[in-house]
This record gives structure tokens, C-alpha cells and sequence, in this order.
């Protein structure tokens, strides 16, 4: 996984305020902590953070103002109606060290026609290093056909990323198509209309 790299600075003032006033000048206030540091309050460019976390467990080289480090986004607050980024938490990382993460599980091909793709999991606890996270996990169904039962542990992870999520939970299935029910004036199989309509007058005269 490439860095991104992005500029930061100290962040002196805290409160709902100074929050506000960093925001309205497209920054991001955010929080560096990890590895038994005192945390690292920050600002970082609304921009290029935006752009970063569109990539799933991006990894960041933060530089300015004395810092020099790598870190992972570990909890990301937007504002629920323009998506803006209003806060970051950053995890302190170090190459070569081992970090749980998601990863984001998807599928490629078609399940049979008679089928139904059933994805209860959108996306997997992993252990990998820090430096080497997987962009994500696929799975292959083309043509599964209806009971097909994927789970975690038949999920083909790549080389040094080790599964933590329960290996029995089930990632996705195959199941059948719902019936749909006949639409109204629509004769049901082997029934017609006329004979709907006789059974419906019989039952009135009861």
C-alpha cells in the first residue's frame, strides 16, 4: 500500500469554537495517538484528507512542524448531511508491526439464475502489517448455485494477512428467489379467472 503523504500542524485551541473556526477554513481538526505517546492534536487540510479516505485503511505519512509519522485513520466523524470530514483519529503505526483492521469483502461474477446472492458481510476483521494492509478481499461466484454457503475461513486471504473475524460466520449465500405473488386480475396457475370469480361469488352466498 502506497503513503499519502499530508501536511499537518499543531492545533493550539480546542473547544466546540475553535472546531468550528478550523473548519471554515477547510481544515480538519484531528488526534495523532498510539504507542504510549502523549496524543498529538492537529490540522490537517480538509481537501487532501477527503481525498485520502476515500482509499480504505489509507496509509498517511503526516509531516510538519516536527512530526514525521505514519499513521492509520482508526475513527473519521462526518457531517451527516454534506459528508464533510469534521474530525480524525489517528493510529500511530510503525513498519514491519501487526494491525487489526476491515477490509472490504467483494464479489466478482454471477451466482446461477436460479439463485440469489445473499452478502451478509460487507467487510472483514484482518491481521496484517502495517505497511502491507490489503485494499480487500474477492470472492469468486460465478455461477454458486442455491445453498452455496460462503464463511470467513473459505475466504482466500493474501500472503501475511491473517483472518481474526470468526473463521465459522457466514460472508454470504446463495438462496432462493422469492415467489412473487400473482398481480391483481392475474390468473394463478392452472386457475382461471372465471373460476376465481365463482369461488369468490360461492363464498359471499356462505
Amino acid at each position: 500500500m502506497s503513503e499519502v503523504r499530508i501536511a499537518t500542524e499543531p492545533r493550539t485551541e480546542f473547544g466546540k469554537g475553535a472546531a468550528r473556526k478550523i473548519r471554515r477554513a477547510n481544515k480538519v481538526p484531528a488526534v495523532l495517538y498510539g504507542h504510549g505517546i502523549d496524543p498529538k492534536h492537529l490540522t490537517l487540510p480538509g481537501h487532501e484528507v477527503l481525498l485520502a479516505l476515500r482509499t480504505a485503511n489509507v496509509l498517511i505519512r503526516l509531516q510538519g512542524d516536527g512530526v514525521d509519522e505514519l499513521a492509520l485513520p482508526k475513527g473519521v466523524q462526518r457531517d451527516p448531511i454534506r459528508g464533510f470530514v469534521e474530525h480524525v483519529d489517528l493510529l500511530l503505526v510503525k513498519r514491519g508491526e501487526k494491525v487489526t483492521v476491515e477490509i472490504p469483502v467483494t464479489t466478482v461474477g454471477d451466482v446461477n439464475s436460479e439463485g440469489l446472492l445473499d452478502q451478509q458481510l460487507v467487510s472483514i476483521a484482518v491481521e496484517a502489517e502495517a505497511t502491507h494492509i490489503p485494499t480487500g478481499v474477492e470472492v469468486d461466484v460465478e455461477g454458486l448455485v442455491i445453498g452455496t454457503v460462503v464463511t470467513a475461513g473459505d475466504l482466500k486471504l493474501p500472503q501475511g494477512t491473517t483472518l481474526i473475524a470468526d473463521p465459522e460466520v457466514v460472508v454470504l449465500q446463495v438462496i432462493s428467489k422469492p415467489v412473487e405473488a400473482p398481480a391483481e386480475g392475474e390468473a394463478v396457475e392452472g386457475v382461471t379467472p372465471e373460476a376465481e370469480a365463482e369461488s369468490g361469488e360461492a363464498a359471499s352466498a356462505e
